[in-house]
């Protein structure tokens, strides 16, 4: 398709406090610069929204750069080169790049990551991977899951594992690899009757409960009687003080994230029983999936695997439209997702 000349792109319009609004975002006209040597312009496919987003959105230090007021958003993208002066990426390469939030993106080609044809790269639709998943069961998400969950926590073979957030995108990966990896219980939290099914009948958890039925301690307690070895935390607040309670001696915790107070705007009340962590010798890590970056192939020789044989399904929610895709956020942020929220731009 020929260079377009301009394309939209969502800006931060103002730092959110507390919850975003849909004013805090703009939809803006850009012009699509041409590629230089090295370089390539790529039309969007797939855009991912992700809850670490609403922190890069206030101006405070942290892992990751603060969004620029006034200036366009960046995040995953899934898209296909339509321009190129890189000689290993030809027009009609599928790659993932870090320049979502837009229709089109121009950048050096070496900040692209190619398909491969058989994992979801033909464009014409010649293989049983969607490209999607390369932000989802195979991007980001799954990597962290796969990670935080071997690699920090150190699954061994019949430790039971608690997962906050088992709907989403990171948590329903946490409990499915869990099962496959030999855990002996698993059991996840949700938000909604739905997404509890979901976990027991399709993902094959012992037990689930939802976190709006009453005090999350007490769910734990039912859902997971003798206590449990490891927990994997994307929640934080009174989730992590529900499993602090419910660890056995030895045990861990991984914190990969606490969606619970990302829009809080005052300190959180819980945990109240970091005292146990002495007596229990417990360990409580925190973990950044750029770390294991080292891991990627053999995370993608595994994942690729359960793929392909249904162990392991892409579950996504897909939201139709650039103009969508801030709404997306905002219903990422109020748990209205099921496994990966994905953006895919109307062609």
């Amino acid at each position: 398709m020929p260079q377009p000349r301009t394309g939209r792109a969502w800006h931060l319009a103002s730092r959110p406090v507390g919850r975003p609004r849909p004013e805090d975002f703009a939809l803006r006209e850009l012009p699509v610069a041409e590629p230089a040597d090295g370089e390539v312009t790529v039309r969007n496919l797939h855009l991912s929204v992700d809850p670490y987003m609403r922190g890069r959105m206030s101006d405070v230090k942290s892992y990751v750069a603060p969004y620029a007021v006034d200036a366009p958003m960046d995040g995953g993208a899934v898209g296909e080169v339509i321009a190129s002066r890189a000689p290993d990426r030809p027009e009609g390469t599928l790659v993932v790049h870090h320049l979502g939030w837009r229709e089109y993106a121009t950048l050096p080609a070496r900040h692209t990551t190619v398909i491969p044809a058989d994992a979801g790269g033909d464009p014409s639709g010649g293989n049983d991977i969607s490209p999607s998943a390369h932000l989802g069961v195979l991007g980001m998400p799954g990597l962290t899951a796969w990670a935080g969950l071997l690699e920090v926590g150190g699954l061994r073979p019949g430790d039971a594992v608690f997962v906050s957030g088992a709907a989403g995108a990171v948590g329903g990966l946490v409990g499915r690899i869990a099962r496959l990896k030999g855990a002996s219980r698993v059991v996840g939290s949700a938000g909604t009757p739905e997404k509890i099914r979901l976990l027991t009948e399709e993902y094959g958890f012992d037990a689930a409960f939802d976190y709006h039925d009453g005090p999350i301690r007490d769910r734990l307690r039912e859902a997971a009687p003798e206590g449990i070895d490891l927990y994997f935390d994307n929640v934080g607040g009174e989730h992590l003080e529900a499993a602090i309670g419910a660890l056995r001696v030895h045990g861990r915790a991984v914190i990969c994230g606490m969606i619970s107070q990302y829009n809080a705007t005052e300190p959180p009340a819980a945990p109240r029983n970091l005292a146990q962590v002495i007596g229990k010798r417990l360990r409580l890590e925190g973990m950044l999936v750029n770390d294991h970056n080292a891991s990627r192939p053999r995370f993608l020789e595994e994942m690729t695997g359960w793929l392909r044989s249904g162990e392991i399904d892409n579950r996504e929610t897909v939201v139709h439209g650039i103009d969508n895709a801030a709404r997306a956020f905002l219903d990422l942020l109020d748990g209205g997702n099921t496994g990966k929220m994905i953006v895919t731009l109307d062609s």
